[in-house]
């Protein structure tokens, strides 16, 4: 691997080549896009790098395809991604859905803009949230990261391969409009090997060796094409050997595996970010680059002597939900702005169960929201 071709340092960049670089930099050689603003600078960067690297950039037909040469590259042993925005996002759910009934690790891209339908292409929007997590058919878990800034895109981009290696998911990264074209300073690490996580490999003779084997925990071993394992892939309901398996008894044991573990690992997936909440009587809940400004309409709170706390997400999903359960029962209100009409709040409400009010401050997209709005609206709550 030329490993000259990898930055390391200082620079100034987008939020949208600051994931590209940190795909790169978390071992991904393998791309397939479709253009779609506000995402396609991701692709217009690893068109540009992985040829540096000896990695494939494809730009396929469509996002359909897209999604599905990613699954293929990942069973190959090549560590792949995608990137698109909310039409592609939705294009991709059938084979989303694949991707965890198969337990592929890859990483998937979605820079948000303003919809539905077409929308405002060019424009933030944080709408598709709820999308990320029911958006494929049938019972799932599903993880998803969301960065702030274009650090973070870089950050978050190695830790969304990473879980997806540890735990053989698609993992999402929730960014948006803003954020991908925002320009700020990025710092490159130098990553090392120790750095990165690889997917768990089958420790057996290749006549021994069962694709979705869980006698030894819930993230089985997973062999490579080409590698002289043989092994069966397919969406359908299927046993160890991956063969299909059309019975009440094989769905409820592969389901149940497939949402345990995610949901028995939510401490070692869930992440955040918290401040002042200890004497908190409202906390300000937020994510993304609504969360930048509601940090400012947070200190504004309190440099006016009211008792707000901040709470940002950086994983929406799987929710924070012990988290918020046990903040609901020290506050009396929480205030989350999006920029939707009401997505994530309806989580916090969920969580808070009735001890705590859960205040939407809504914003359709096409912008961002103004930090007295959030502001006036935690002085409503804390009078």
């Amino acid at each position: 691997m030329p490993q000259e071709n990898i930055l390391c340092g200082e620079f100034f960049m987008n939020g949208d080549t600051a994931c590209a670089e940190g795909a790169i930099s978390a071992g991904c050689r393998f791309f397939a896009g479709y253009p779609i603003t506000p995402a396609t600078e991701v692709a217009e960067r690893m068109a540009e790098r992985l040829p540096q690297l000896g990695g494939v950039f494809i730009q396929m037909e469509d996002e359909i395809a897209s999604m599905n040469a990613i699954l293929g590259a990942s069973w190959a042993g090549v560590k792949a991604m995608t990137a698109t925005s909310g039409p592609g996002f939705s294009l991709m759910m059938e084979n989303l859905g694949l991707g965890v009934m198969l337990e592929t690790p890859c990483v998937v891209v979605n820079v948000q803009r303003a919809g539905p339908s077409t929308g405002l292409p060019t424009f933030v929007a944080q709408g598709d949230m709820m999308q990320a997590r029911w958006g494929a058919h049938g019972h799932y878990e599903i993880v998803a990261l969301v960065p702030d800034s274009p650090q973070e895109m870089f950050d978050l981009t190695i830790v969304a391969f990473n879980l997806s290696e540890k735990y053989r998911i698609p993992v999402l990264l929730m960014a948006d409009e803003a954020v991908g074209h925002m320009s700020e300073k990025v710092v490159i690490p130098r990553v090392t090997p120790e750095d990165l996580v690889d997917r768990p490999r089958p420790k057996v003779a290749p006549e021994e060796y069962l694709p979705y084997d869980s006698k030894k925990g819930l993230v089985p071993p997973m062999a490579i094409a080409g590698e002289g394992y043989r092994f069966h892939v397919t969406g359908l309901t299927h046993d160890d050997r991956g063969y299909p398996s059309m019975t009440a008894e094989a769905q409820d044991k592969l389901v149940r595996r497939l949402v345990d573990k995610i949901r028995l690992n939510a401490k070692d997936i869930i992440r955040y970010e918290e401040a002042d909440v200890e004497d908190a009587e409202v906390i300000v809940v937020s994510y993304g680059i609504s969360a930048r400004i509601a940090r400012y309409a947070a200190q504004q709170a309190r440099d006016e002597g009211m008792r707000v706390g901040f709470l940002r997400l950086i994983t929406v999903w799987p929710f924070a939900d012990e988290h918020i359960k046990e903040l609901a029962s020290k506050v009396k209100a929480f205030v989350v702005p999006e920029i939707n009409y009401g997505q994530i709040v309806r989580e916090v409400e969920r969580c808070a169960a009735g001890k705590a009010r859960a205040r939407l401050v809504p914003h359709m997209g096409g912008g961002v929201h103004l930090p007295e709005t959030i502001l006036e609206a935690i002085r409503e709550e804390v009078r």
